[in-house]
C-alpha cells in the first residue's frame, strides 16, 4: 500500500506517462527489485488503493444491520462509505477523482480498476450469500424455540449461485458507475450530483429488481 500511494502521488503530480517504476520506488524507499517483486507494472501499482476502495463497499455490506433487507443493506454500505467526512475523507475523494481520470486515458490503468471492481464484486456475492444464511438461522432458531427444540447447528455460507451472483454484479455496477459518472464531473463530492447520491439513485432505478439474497 506504501508504494502504491507513492505511485498515485506521482501519476497525479507528474502524470503516468512521465512516471517510471523506478521512480515509484524511489519515492516509496524500496529498491527497484522489490517494487518488481510486487507489481509488473507502473500501472499495476495503483491495484492495492483501488481494491482497498471497492472491497470496503463489499465489506459495509457484511456490517449492515443483519435485519436490513438486501436493498436497504445496500444503501447503508453507500452511504457508510462514500458520504464525505463520515465513511471517506474528502481528499481520498479527490485522489478517486483523478485516479479514476486517468485510468480512462490509460487502458492499462483501466484494466487495474476493472479487475479491482471485480475482485470487490466476487466479495459482495460471498456477503450477500453469508446474509442469506444468517437471514435463514434466525427463522430456524425461531422455529426451534417456538418447537421447544435443539436449534440444528448451521452449515457454512454456500458457494453464491447465479441468482446472488447477478445480484452482486447488479448492485456493484450501480456503484461503480456512480463513482465513475462523478469522477468526469467537476461536482462537489457531497452534492445532488455526488457518488453518494447518485449511487442512491441508480438503485432506486432498480427498483423493479429482485434483490433477494437468495
Amino acid at each position: 500500500m506504501d508504494i502504491s500511494r507513492a505511485a498515485a502521488g506521482l501519476f497525479m503530480r507528474n502524470g503516468l506517462r512521465a512516471t517510471r517504476a523506478e521512480d515509484i520506488a524511489r519515492a516509496a524507499g524500496v529498491a527497484p527489485r522489490t517494487f518488481y517483486r510486487y507489481f509488473a507494472t507502473k500501472e499495476e501499482s495503483l491495484g492495492p488503493i483501488f481494491a482497498a476502495g471497492s472491497q470496503k463497499w463489499a465489506e459495509a455490506v457484511r456490517a449492515a444491520p443483519a435485519q436490513l433487507p438486501v436493498p436497504e443493506a445496500l444503501r447503508h454500505a453507500i452511504v457508510a462509505t462514500l458520504t464525505p467526512g463520515v465513511g471517506v475523507r474528502p481528499e481520498s475523494l479527490d485522489w478517486v477523482r483523478a485516479l479514476l481520470r486517468l485510468a480512462e486515458e490509460n487502458p492499462a490503468l483501466l484494466r487495474v480498476w476493472g479487475e479491482a471492481c471485480q475482485t470487490a464484486e466476487r466479495t459482495l456475492a460471498g456477503v450477500l450469500a453469508a446474509r442469506a444464511v444468517a437471514a435463514r438461522s434466525v427463522v430456524t432458531r425461531a422455529v426451534a424455540t417456538t418447537e421447544a427444540s435443539p436449534t440444528p447447528s448451521l452449515p457454512p455460507a454456500p458457494t453464491p449461485s447465479p441468482k446472488l451472483r447477478l445480484t452482486a454484479a447488479t448492485a456493484s455496477a450501480a456503484v461503480r458507475v456512480a463513482v465513475e459518472a462523478w469522477a468526469a464531473t467537476d461536482d462537489a463530492s457531497d452534492g445532488p450530483d455526488g457518488p453518494v447520491a447518485l449511487a442512491l439513485r441508480h438503485l432506486e432505478a432498480l427498483h423493479d429488481f429482485p434483490w433477494s439474497a437468495e
